[in-house]
């Protein structure tokens, strides 16, 4: 598989511009694609992501892309989802009523209920927005080169759960732990945003387009 090269896969529901731009700055050749033929061939995909879970999952299927994500995925190539692009990968998400998601990793993804129920003095918001730490729990090759306490940021309201808590490479704290990144063999997944963290965040994209 050749170095320096991925595939972000444009589906309508994405801030591709500044992912693609993230893998740029960092000598990372990064091409938009959009049809299924193409992620089947992808050698390393992406898979970023913003807004309604249920209208991305909408999107995907329409276009017939959720089968290719499958195959590639089955196929051992690497996969990075970014933020909804995490989300999707599991069985059933909770925004706005019940939604069937790619199936890829076992568990759900569900809302925040930090301002609903809290013990702080100061209520935290949902969304979940701005800069918070990582604490590292398992392995990934993003975070090769990267210490344990590192600062990512987040925009999300939602957050996965899974069923397989060994999957889990980093937790982070708002109002309790969440999984704020997954590992499952050859797909890497971060709630948080790499593209907008900085130097730890295009560290981690780096590393992501060294993946085997």
């Amino acid at each position: 598989m050749p170095a320096n090269h991925v595939s972000i896969l444009d589906y309508g529901m994405a801030n591709l511009r500044s992912v693609q731009k993230a893998f740029e700055h960092v000598g990372v050749e990064a091409r938009l694609i959009r049809t299924s033929d193409e992620v089947r061939s992808a050698g390393r995909l992406v898979l970023p992501g913003v807004g309604a879970v249920g209208d991305a999952l909408a999107h995907l299927r329409e276009q017939g892309l959720d089968d290719a994500i499958r195959s590639h995925v089955a196929s051992g190539r690497p996969f990075l989802g970014i933020c909804l692009g995490l989300q999707m990968l599991f069985e059933r998400c909770f925004e706005d009523g019940e939604h069937v998601g790619l199936g890829i990793v076992k568990g759900d993804c569900v809302r925040f209920e930090v301002d609903e129920k809290h013990s702080l003095k100061v209520p935290l918001k949902v969304p979940h927005m701005g800069w918070n730490s990582l604490r590292v729990t398992g392995e990934s090759p993003l975070f090769a080169g990267m210490s344990d306490g590192a600062y990512a940021y987040f925009v999300h309201s939602y957050f996965v759960r899974p069923t397989d808590s060994g999957v889990v490479t980093t937790f982070t704290d708002y109002g309790g732990d969440f999984a704020s990144s997954i590992r499952q063999g050859n797909v890497v997944a971060t709630q948080f945003h790499p593209e907008k963290s900085q130097a730890v965040g295009l560290k981690m994209l780096e590393n992501f387009a060294r993946m085997n």
